[in-house]
């Protein structure tokens, strides 16, 4: 399937103080994705890594432990090493924009105001696929960076947790039929009334 990706980054920063927080969703699902597998450490990618099949189709699975504004570089290390084009990778990340319950597919576009991100187009250029699960906003941008460093609440961490078991059927559907496919599934399946989109920059 040509829609589907050689990589699949999680971001997320490294540290049992860390694996609670909101900004490590993306942790939370490759951690799912690589189950009983596991990662091992890389040294000269700067992360952790395992080596999947999905569909039929193998793909390597990348968590960088560089901490999240230094993302960039250990994705740019993993593409440099397997000669991997950024459209050949798809990121998951936490999303400010996205209301708790929520994910979406996303090919491109800017970093939101999000550090990992402006790290990875920085390193990597910005035309790689995006999986972005919700994680709300504080209302306020001077409140972003302690939310972020934070577990969700009680009546979110449930939300979340749904938004990522239907992230991940739709990689199944990603590796299986496309991308087209894949995104209209997710969307349906995590469809908010308050979904909001664009909000600006956000810590």
């Amino acid at each position: 399937m040509s829609d589907a990706p050689s990589i699949i980054v999680g971001l997320g920063n490294p540290g049992a103080e860390h694996a609670k927080d909101r900004h490590n969703v993306g942790y939370w699902l490759v951690d799912d994705l690589a189950g009983s597998t596991g990662f091992r450490a890389d040294q000269k990618l700067l992360g952790d890594t395992c080596q999947l099949t999905i569909k039929a189709t193998n793909v390597r699975v990348l968590k960088p432990t560089t901490y999240m504004n230094r993302s960039g570089q250990s994705m740019r290390r993993a593409m440099d090493y397997f000669k991997v084009e950024p459209k050949n990778i798809l990121v998951v990340y936490d999303d400010l924009d996205l209301p708790p319950g929520t994910a979406r597919f996303k090919r491109g576009g800017g970093h939101g105001g999000h550090n990992g991100m402006r790290d990875l187009i920085t390193h990597c250029g910005r035309d790689f696929l995006r999986l972005r699960i919700g994680i709300g906003h504080p209302g306020r941008k001077e409140q972003v960076s302690g939310y972020v460093l934070r577990p969700p609440k009680k009546d979110e961490l449930p939300r979340i947790e749904d938004a990522l078991l239907e992230a991940r059927r739709s990689l199944d559907i990603l590796f299986g039929d496309g991308l087209e496919k894949a995104m209209h599934y997710l969307h349906t399946a995590t469809a908010r009334e308050d979904v909001t989109q664009d909000l600006g920059p956000a810590g």
